[in-house]
């Protein structure tokens, strides 16, 4: 029986840019790979600003929606370089 994997909690509701994706890249970091991090947001830039710095960091933006005020973002952590380029050779 498959369950789905659990996710982080991060609240940076009421904080503004860049805020919520800084705070979102330090808990990121703390995490292990294949992990996610669901990302409680109120500002609107935070929704091309996630999508920009999962592009460039190469975490994955699984999941996004609206509630409100209130905007949801999960992201996948992605693998560790020393991982990855293990399992490519």
């Amino acid at each position: 029986m498959n369950q789905p994997s659990p996710e982080t909690l991060l609240d940076v509701r009421g904080l503004a840019c860049p805020l919520p994706v800084l705070r979102a890249h330090r808990s990121l970091r703390g995490l292990p790979a294949g992990s996610r991090l669901r990302v409680l947001a109120t500002d609107r830039a935070s929704v091309a600003d996630f999508q920009a710095f999962c592009r460039e960091t190469g975490h994955a933006l699984v999941a996004f929606s609206e509630d409100g005020e209130t905007l949801s973002f999960v992201i996948r952590r992605k693998l560790d370089t020393a991982v990855s380029s293990t399992v490519t050779e």
